[in-house]
């Protein structure tokens, strides 16, 4: 089967599945029912199972140009990725739209068979072509600058207009609940973060300092070796790299669809340990690193240690910080969300501070404070894991995550009209028996 074809099959099934479906949301005169901040996997997503559910009256917008959304094209600089090549998540339920599907269209089905992991770029193409197929609306260049809940309706600001919607989905990323993560206040001088666009060709013969000893500095390591750099020597607070990724224990359904059940006590006690435990570096990007002769790694280092050498170029590799008050788009009501601090006691939230700044979100990922329509604002980003998991962002909970979260939006949409859909029912009508001598007209019916 080509890629074609399979494209045509999808279209099928889903015209089968009736997607999309039926616009049943009831209009409010200038307000969009839901925008979507963000069109990388976590938007997209989303974006396909609202429309799934009948949720039309909607936008999706992203501040990147067309395949430059999210990490994929940009800052992921893996060869492959760090799941497993089986699981399934954007495609929602449809076998014709997972990765598998698109695979053996375009390899085949023995290619497949052999292959060990997906390339990054293949995942990146994948993504691209569910949402032509699909036809998801992504806004691409669309930049918000701000969102501001205003009681029954959220204002949010693009870049040339002023949108008014009764729902918000935040999923801009693993940054969008933060900012890069610097060991210091103040960007050093030829310092670069690994989610910055790097020019690794630049550092041809140079020596090169990589701080953190997670994936990603692994990744730019590779990148900088393989663009010829002469040495490349990583730093690591840890006297020995982790050694076991728990967040690959939790990523079964029971998990995934338990977690946010639990009390907060036992919620804060799974991620604060799993977030603790940090996540070993895949073993194809240790060994990518490895087989270059001028690649080190010195344990028990830390930033204070790395300040002392010389470096043509430095890249930090320590991820993104969960803090909302690093985020402008929130910057008008950052104060009134609530966070995990106020569930936790004094000594835990000290000990973990930044799981502590994790925003305390609702069922439905919808921020909890004491703004008037804060509810209305859902968070499907990193920011959520402390109180969903690794639903938002991690390939392995992202169908589970967007269904919870569309779930969530399409209850409120319903109750908060619930008076106007009663009037609907009752004026309701369709003449079902008209063909049969049984038939009583409208005017001539009484109520039993």
């Amino acid at each position: 089967m080509s890629l074609s074809e399979l494209e045509a099959l999808a279209r099928h099934e889903l015209a089968q599945l009736n997607y999309p479906a039926s616009n049943w949301v009831l209009p409010h005169e200038g307000l969009l029912d839901v925008l979507v901040v963000g069109g990388g996997m976590c938007g997209q997503t989303a974006t396909f199972a609202l429309l799934r559910e009948g949720v039309r009256n909607l936008r999706c917008v992203d501040r990147a140009p067309r395949r430059r959304e999210g990490p994929w094209t940009t800052f992921a600089r893996m060869d492959i990725l760090r799941s497993p090549k089986h699981l399934t998540g954007p495609d929602l339920g449809v076998a014709s739209l997972t990765y598998r599907a698109w695979h053996e269209a375009k390899y085949g089905v023995a290619h497949w068979q052999q292959l060990h992991k997906i390339p990054r770029l293949d995942w990146a193409d994948y993504l691209m072509w569910v949402r032509e197929t699909v036809q998801i609306p992504i806004e691409n260049e669309q930049e918000v600058l701000s969102v501001s809940p205003r009681g029954d309706l959220v204002e949010v600001k693009l870049r040339n207009q002023t949108v008014r919607c009764r729902k918000v989905v935040l999923a801009m990323g693993r940054e969008g609940s933060g900012a890069p993560r610097w060991p210091s206040e103040n960007k050093p001088e030829g310092a670069y973060h690994s989610a910055d666009d790097i020019d690794f060709k630049a550092l041809k013969d140079k020596r090169v300092g990589v701080l953190g000893a997670g994936a990603s500095a692994f990744d730019n390591a590779a990148e900088a070796l393989e663009a010829g750099a002469a040495q490349v020597v990583m730093f690591a607070r840890r006297p020995h790299l982790p050694q076991v990724n728990k967040s690959k224990w939790a990523s079964f359904p029971g998990f995934q669809h338990g977690y946010a059940h639990l009390d907060d006590a036992s919620r804060w006690r799974f991620y604060t340990y799993i977030l603790s435990e940090q996540v070993p570096p895949p073993y194809e990007s240790v060994l990518r690193c490895e087989k270059h002769a001028g690649f080190s790694i010195r344990f028990s280092k830390g930033w204070k240690d790395m300040a002392h050498e010389s470096f043509d170029a430095v890249i930090v590799c320590t991820g993104f910080d969960v803090n909302l008050l690093d985020r402008p788009e929130v910057s008008s009501f950052r104060d009134a969300i609530e966070t995990w601090r106020s569930h936790v006691p004094p000594a835990e939230s000290e000990k973990f501070p930044e799981e502590a700044r994790f925003p305390y979100l609702g069922d439905a990922f919808q921020l909890k404070g004491t703004m008037p329509g804060i509810g209305r604002v859902h968070v499907f980003n990193w920011g959520s894991t402390m109180s969903h998991g690794a639903l938002a962002g991690d390939i392995p909970g992202i169908e589970t995550g967007a269904r919870r979260l569309v779930s969530g939006i399409v209850r409120d949409l319903f109750v908060e009209d619930a008076d106007r859909y009663w009037e609907r029912v009752q004026t309701h009508n369709e003449d079902e028996l008209k063909a049969t001598r049984y038939f009583v007209s409208l005017s001539s019916r009484r109520r039993p």
